[in-house]
């Protein structure tokens, strides 16, 4: 049994590494878009959906995260700081959790519109 040449494994991960970027770049030209016509349509609604559904889902959950999960943790992480002090333990990784997840928060209900 012959262990691979370390020389020939980078050779052929290189060769690997350019044929994917090479398809990431093609990948856009090949593809098939929705044609309702001459030209394909971007943006458009499929016949029986609306455009706006999937965007307002998106937004949906990215302001429940902001909103509700982030200030539930924040409070949690405050909890776990003051348990974690009253055991004689570090309270600094809390402390920087809770602060990033009111960051988080605070960000979250400023871009809500």
């Amino acid at each position: 049994m012959k262990l691979s040449d370390w020389r020939n494994t980078h050779l052929r991960l290189a060769v690997v590494y350019v044929l994917a970027i090479c398809s990431f770049q093609l990948s856009p030209s090949v593809s098939n878009a929705q044609n309702l016509g001459q030209s394909p349509q971007t943006g458009q609604a499929v016949q029986g959906q609306t455009a706006a559904q999937p965007e307002g889902t998106v937004l949906n959950l990215v302001n429940w995260v902001g909103n509700v999960i982030s200030t539930v943790g924040a409070a949690l992480a405050v909890v776990m700081a003051v348990v974690s002090y009253s055991q004689g333990r570090g309270v600094a990784r809390w402390a920087v959790t809770a602060a990033g997840l009111l960051v988080i928060a605070f960000e979250g209900s400023t871009t809500d519109s």
